[in-house]
């Protein structure tokens, strides 16, 4: 089963992450809304770590939407892009760092590498080599 969003960003570790860009720095605010309440996440971006805190201050990119949309983002049964375009989620501030929570969140449990997938694929030449054609 899925972890909600809530539940993955508390259980966040601080350690590097290849899969973000190593330029990029930046805050984000996710302000997820429930019942009449509003959940804030704030997450700072640097040097390929990601540090999670509860907080409502001004961030560089803020992004607001129903607690289900964050959590089907996290479960990545939704792409941030797509839900932006249904108006499942606004998004104000500097919109080049709103990318950068698709590649936070986990995505699909059924999700594979495209690498992965492309050496299975190739055919193998005698003595197991790949077929690098």
């Amino acid at each position: 089963m899925a972890r909600s969003a809530a539940e993955y960003l508390t259980a966040l570790e601080p350690r590097r992450r290849p899969e973000l860009p190593d330029t990029t720095t930046g805050t984000l605010r996710l302000d997820a809304r429930e019942n009449g309440r509003t959940e804030h996440w704030y997450l700072t971006v640097a040097d390929q770590h990601v540090e999670v805190s509860r907080s409502a201050e001004d961030a560089d990119v803020v992004i607001r939407a129903d607690r289900a949309v964050f959590d089907r983002l996290a479960a990545g049964d939704t792409h941030i892009s797509s839900a932006l375009l249904r108006n499942d989620v606004t998004v104000q501030g500097n919109l080049r760092l709103m990318p950068l929570l698709r590649r936070i969140f986990p995505g699909p449990a059924t999700a594979r590498h495209p690498r992965e997938l492309g050496r299975r694929a190739a055919p193998r030449r005698p003595g197991g080599q790949e077929d690098r054609r």
